[in-house]
This record gives C-alpha cells, sequence and structure tokens, in this order.
C-alpha cells in the first residue's frame, strides 16, 4: 500500500499524538513487527530499539533522562516512502537551549516501519541529560 502525502503527514500527526498522550495500544498498531528506531552513537539514549515496544522503550529512556516540557513540530514534509518532521524539543530548565531535530519516518504497508532522528546539535539534548542526571 503506497501512502499519499497527506496520509503520511496525517499518520505522523496521529503517531505523536498517540505517544504524546501515552496512547501505546493505538502507538503499536501503526507500527511494523519489525519497526525499529534508530538513535545515532554519541547520545545518552544511542542504540536501535526493535519490534512494536521499541518506540515506547525509547520514549520511556528519553524522557527518564531530560525533562521534555514542550515538543514543538514546525512541519512534515513527505518522499516517496518517508515522511521527516521538524521538531524543537523544550527542556524544563529554561536556561537549556532547546534542541532541535528532523525525525524520519519510513512507512511500508501503510505502518512506520523505522524512525531515525537527526540531531542538529546533539549537545543541547546532551546538557541537558546531564542537568537531569545531576539533580
Amino acid at each position: 500500500m503506497t501512502m499519499s502525502p497527506d496520509q503520511m503527514i496525517d499518520f505522523v500527526d496521529r503517531l505523536y499524538a498517540a505517544t504524546g498522550v501515552g496512547d501505546w495500544d493505538t502507538a503499536e498498531q501503526m507500527l511494523t513487527d519489525d519497526f525499529v528506531a534508530y538513535e545515532a552513537p554519541g547520545l545518552p539514549m544511542a542504540g536501535e530499539y526493535r519490534g512494536k515496544n521499541g518506540l515506547r522503550d525509547l520514549y520511556a529512556k528519553v524522557m527518564g533522562l531530560c525533562d521534555v516540557v514542550g515538543l514543538d513540530r514546525i512541519e512534515t514534509t513527505t518522499g516517496k516512502d518517508h515522511a521527516v518532521t521538524i521538531l524543537c524539543l523544550r527542556f524544563a530548565d529554561p536556561s537549556l537551549p532547546p534542541a532541535e531535530i528532523c525525525e524520519m519516518f519510513r512507512f511500508r504497508d501503510g505502518k512506520c516501519c523505522a524512525i531515525k532522528p537527526y540531531y542538529y546539535d546533539p549537545a543541547p539534548f546532551i546538557v541537558a541529560s546531564k542537568a537531569k542526571a545531576a539533580i
């Protein structure tokens, strides 16, 4: 099943909405059985998070590492089998700069099979995680 650009954007919006309120039953139905989320080496949550619980595991790890109080979605663009969302993560400590990232979503058969974030500069996230660890 090939998704149109509008369907991909709607899908990403619904996935963010489900994960944002902790509706993991809905989120997991939107993922393929072999889903994988990748986090780059050098980040405190580096690694691969696999399977239908992979996104939940990653979300729990990220939220445990730092105090994210806002996830501002700027825009989502699409390609042949993927969408990319521009995001800004805001932290509880207003003195910490936000983390600017893009998340790439890959689709297969109407579901998300992979998510790969790209950090403009990973330093703000690393600083936020060190600040929380110091508490």
